[in-house]
Order: structure tokens, then sequence, then C-alpha cells
């Protein structure tokens, strides 16, 4: 039996994950060499019906040797049929989470959970069906295999006859910013990151970058990624800079050096307790 590894301690660092087909184990073994925080080994869209069992063949393989990043496996959705054959596959090579497509809220979590044994993670995406919508405020207290919670603009168009889920300029329409602000709002709600979806214009680092700070700005603190130029522009846009880091201390500090104040100054300007909080969680993410 092969050794199960041992889960991170540390509050899990998870700013860039990146896809790869798991039908190209070139593709992983190059991938394992890139700095993002994890690896997401894909099982459904990026492999055809007749490529799964070589790709399942292909991960369990890939699970075995060593690891520099956490390893997630996109499985196949509940009701696929494939589901049974992808967890009997994998498992037992003990990947650090399952990312679940397709996922329609606390129900579709409790039902993985339960098929899985030791610490392995479970990453959903929240957002690729219409009843998933409605279900975005109850992943949380289910399962302490929730690792956060992620989205997509692919799916859900396909599923209600939408044409697209862009305007002309590439900004969402209005359906898909709701359903990434309540991916954003559910993920807090629940008390874990909220991972950005990719951005499908691999060769615009520019556009990427302005798209992951727009990301980080708004609350979340990763994003997918599927393409290994990728990774670096993410890691950067999702790490504090020492300008802020510097700032988060300098209220810390000052509100350690006045305890029962309710509201201080810090250049000129007014600082309270969300600020002292949003400080905290910055400092813990560096």
């Amino acid at each position: 039996m092969m050794p199960v590894p041992t889960p991170p301690t540390a509050p899990l660092r998870l700013r860039s994950l990146l896809f790869v087909p798991g039908d190209r184990p070139d593709r992983m073994a190059k991938a394992a060499m890139l700095d993002a925080d994890a690896l997401i080994l894909d099982l459904e869209d990026a492999v055809a019906l007749s490529a799964k069992p070589a790709a399942r063949a292909a991960i369990t393989g890939f699970l075995a040797e060593p690891r520099r990043q956490l390893l997630f496996v996109r499985v196949n959705p509940l009701d696929s049929g494939l589901i049974d054959d992808d967890l009997a596959a994998i498992l037992p090579a003990a990947p650090d989470g399952i990312m679940l497509p397709k996922a329609e809220g606390g129900a579709s979590l409790a039902t993985l959970a339960a098929r899985l044994t030791g610490d392995t993670l479970i990453l959903p995406i929240a957002t690729e069906t219409p009843a998933a919508i409605f279900g975005m405020g109850s992943y949380g207290g289910v399962s302490e295999r929730l690792c956060g919670l992620t989205w997509g603009a692919e799916d859900l168009p396909a599923a209600i006859g939408a044409s697209t889920s862009r305007e002309a300029d590439g900004s969402y329409t209005a359906p898909y910013q709701l359903a990434r602000s309540l991916t954003l709002f559910g993920a807090h709600a629940a008390g874990v990151p909220a991972i950005e979806t990719v951005y499908p214009d691999f060769r615009d680092l520019d556009g990427l970058a302005a798209y992951a700070a727009r990301g980080r700005r708004d609350g979340f603190t990763g994003m997918m990624a599927i393409h290994p130029a990728q990774v670096a522009v993410i890691n950067a846009a999702f790490s504090p800079s020492d300008t802020e880091i510097a700032h988060a201390r300098a209220i810390i500090d000052l509100f350690a050096a006045n305890p029962g104040a309710g509201a201080l100054s810090l250049d000129g300007k007014m600082i309270d307790a969300p600020h002292l909080k949003a400080a905290q969680a910055l400092i813990t993410r560096a």
C-alpha cells in the first residue's frame, strides 16, 4: 500500500491551482516543476470518454511520486456514472483533494465526503448548474473536508441555453457576475477560501494580471490557471506586497499599543475593528 502523505498543518496556501489533463503524464511531470501551489489533475472535461481509463492510471502513477505541491483530482460529476471508477482508481493513491464539478450545495459535499477516507479535501465547483446557484449558502458546517469554493462560467450558459457568458469586451454578463458574487459570499460564509475562475486567454498576461488583481480586490484569495505561463502572474497577484505587509503590521501594532481602543488614526486616516481584522488576515496569508 502506498503511504498516505502527511496533510499540511499550516493554513492551506491556494494562490494558484493549475489544471493538467489527466491523460498527459508528460504535462504532469512538467507541471510538478512549477511554482503552482496546487495542481488539478483532470479526469473530467479535458479527457475524452475513451481516454478516461488511461487517465486514471496515469494520475494514480503520478500521485505515487514525491510531491512538492498539493495534488487535487477533478473527478467526474456525482451523476455522471463515472465517479465510482474515478474514486476506486485514485483514492488508494491518497490525493490531497478532490475537485467536485457540478456541485449543488451542501448535499453534494456531504455525498462525496461520505465516500472519502483519511484527510482528503474537497474543492467544489459551485456554479455549473442552475440548481447550484440556489445552494451557495449551504456549504458551511457540512464537512471539515471543504477547503474552498470556486466557480466557472462555461457549463452554466450551456445548461440554461445562453449563447455566451461574456459581453463583447470580455466582461461577464449579469447572470455570471451574480454567480461569481455568490461564490465569493458562499465561500466566506463557510469560512473557506474563495478561488477565482480561469482566465481563458493564456497569451494575454497583462489582461490576466488585471483580472487577478480585481479578484483579490473583491475578496478572492487564489485563482485557477489553464497554462503554465499564468502561474507566476497569479502568484504575484495573490501575494501581499512588502508595502501591504508593513501597513498591516502598523495597524496591528497600533491597536496592540492602545488596548481597548475602538478607533484610531494612522497616516491621517481613521481605522477600526474591520481594518484590524483585515490586517490580521493579510499577515496570516503572508
